[in-house]
């Protein structure tokens, strides 16, 4: 029985790597919208760019809490676990306009927004207002700088844009990707891939792995949902819960 293929994948996103195959036919579900009932938004804080300046975890907004930013929602509280409540329309600061939810875990939420002065779409990983999770995602861009200073062309792991600390959430600006290869093969009831594609990304995935060793890191959360597709063939992992390998020469690496 020959395979469909389709001729378009529903992310427009530049491919580096040379085309080898056609393009997969199973359908690419756009990831779910998120409820847009009560959900509550918050004024900005620090915006910083890159660099190691700190946010320290008891870090004070820099507006008066009950004084919203022009363009920004009024100041509402967190939920009872600290996540950060929206309603989607809503700006993130006056940089991003909040369209839809598209994941959650553990540190927080993922948005998908509008950049208003770059003009495209962008992921957003607003994370819990809680210490613990503030400090782990301040590690988390000091390790996405690094991996971005040595892999300019962005060609292994996600980019991370820009970060910025609004109403006591650390959040960080990432290009904007495709689904995950967990949400790909739960939509497609667990269809097996070609084995010429599962060995394409195995591949790409060992480059990565490689890529962040030669960094003295280690990945320490590789799974089907952290990797995600930029087109059907080429995919980066994100989500960078790492463990160090070298302290003293990340550190080296970092201030140099």
């Amino acid at each position: 029985m020959e395979m469909e293929y389709a001729r378009e994948f529903p992310y427009n996103h530049t491919d580096r790597r040379p085309r080898k195959r056609p393009r997969l036919a199973w359908d690419l579900s756009h990831t779910p919208k998120a409820q847009s009932g009560i959900n509550y938004g918050q004024v900005l804080g620090n915006v910083s760019s890159f660099g190691h300046s700190r946010v320290h975890s008891d870090h004070a907004s820099l507006f008066v809490k009950e004084l919203a930013q022009k363009g920004s929602p009024p100041w509402r509280h967190d939920d009872k676990d600290g996540h950060y409540m929206f309603e989607l329309g809503e700006n993130l600061t006056s940089h991003y306009k909040i369209l839809r939810k598209i994941g959650e875990g553990t540190f927080g939420q993922v948005l998908e927004c509008w950049d208003r002065e770059a003009k495209e779409m962008v992921a957003i990983k607003i994370v819990r207002s809680i210490k613990k999770y503030r400090e782990a995602a301040m590690i988390e861009i000091d390790v996405l700088q690094l991996l971005g200073r040595y892999d300019r062309y962005g060609s292994r792991c996600v980019q991370l844009r820009n970060w910025f600390d609004y109403r006591n959430h650390v959040c960080l600006v990432f290009e904007k990707l495709g689904p995950s290869l967990f949400d790909f093969l739960r939509k497609n009831n667990y269809r097996s891939f070609p084995v010429d594609l599962v060995r394409e990304i195995g591949r790409q995935l060992l480059e990565c792995v490689a890529f962040m060793h030669a960094m003295h890191l280690i990945h320490t959360d590789l799974k089907p949902e952290n990797i995600l597709f930029v087109s059907p063939e080429y995919v980066k992992i994100p989500d960078y819960k790492v463990h160090f390998t070298s302290i003293v020469k990340i550190s080296m690496m970092l201030l140099d």
